[in-house]
């Protein structure tokens, strides 16, 4: 990958983010490659007046902080085919970045330059909330997953949702929430739920109830070519509340519904073939035992 513009994006409330951005952006000017950085507390019209003073655009975009930076970062630059590095900044190993020791001794470079990597495509979900006249009033796009909560103000937070998939009626959800999932965002909120881990790879959607009153009401895996239409019951009291990505989107009224499928654009995200598998990451993510012969042979 030849690089003549990056634009580095780093974890605004982070000193350690704001610092190894100063040490990214170094790195790259030594090797006369002009870089641009730019905080995460941006808005959207930021992004979109940068980018379009520059062409051509950059070849890519250094994201420095954890999973909820790169969710924005990854849908701040949906319409734009700039792929993501991403490193883990001041935290835990993240399910979407790449181990820190990558930018710290400067080898990201190397390994972009003689191109050992692999640009990993993730699905994306898109979600149009419609009036009763099948007018789209708003969009969003989501990496992780679409959400469906009580609005604030409610007494209770239990709500009931209808759900269709493919034209066909399916359930009546009545509990806390539903999630709608990509296999990307299937080790996040919907993990969290109870939900199945989908690996990356797979083509699915998940829909997971949040804490269902019902114990028939089950996570779900469906293929990514379904179409789900939401929609809050009528006798359910109050409005819900849609979410994208951990963020507040909309409040969904009564007269409206949403449809879900899934989105049009990938999320490129680039993988050092050095880099931990995917497994590994899960192991220490989720303190699984992975390989016990290792841990109990003293000299490993």
């Amino acid at each position: 990958m030849k690089l003549s513009l990056v634009l580095i994006i780093y974890r605004s409330n982070s000193s350690i983010a704001l610092d190894s951005s100063i040490f990214c952006k170094k790195a790259l000017k030594d090797k006369n490659i002009k870089s641009h950085m730019i905080g995460s507390d941006f808005n959207n019209e930021q992004i979109d007046k940068y980018l379009d003073k520059k062409k051509p655009l950059p070849e890519l975009a250094i994201v420095l902080g954890g999973d909820g930076t790169v969710l924005k970062c990854a849908n701040a630059l949906v319409n734009y085919d700039i792929p993501l590095l991403c490193f883990n900044i001041g935290g835990n190993l993240g399910f979407l970045t790449q181990e820190k020791e990558f930018l710290v001794n400067k080898s990201f470079i190397q390994i972009l330059e003689k191109e050992e990597f692999i640009i990993d495509s993730r699905n994306r979900l898109k979600c149009n909330i419609l009036d009763n006249e099948k007018k789209v009033i708003k969009s969003y796009d989501a990496l992780n997953d679409f959400y469906f909560k009580s609005v604030e103000e409610d007494i209770s937070p239990t709500n009931q949702i209808e759900i269709e998939i493919d034209t066909e009626k399916v359930n009546e959800f009545k509990g806390d929430g539903l999630i709608i999932a990509s296999s990307t965002g299937s080790t996040a909120y919907s993990m969290a739920a109870g939900g199945p881990i989908i690996h990356p790879s797979i083509d699915a959607l998940v829909i997971n109830p949040i804490c269902p009153m019902s114990l028939a009401s089950r996570p779900i895996v469906i293929p990514h070519t379904s179409n789900i239409i939401i929609r809050a019951v009528n006798k359910s009291q109050g409005a819900i509340k849609l979410w994208r990505d951990g963020s507040k989107c909309m409040t969904i009224k009564q007269n409206n519904y949403c449809e879900i499928r899934k989105g049009s654009k990938y999320c490129k995200m680039i993988k050092f073939r050095k880099s931990i598998s995917y497994y590994s990451t899960l192991i220490q993510k989720l303190d699984w035992k992975g390989n016990l012969s290792l841990k109990n042979n003293p000299e490993s």
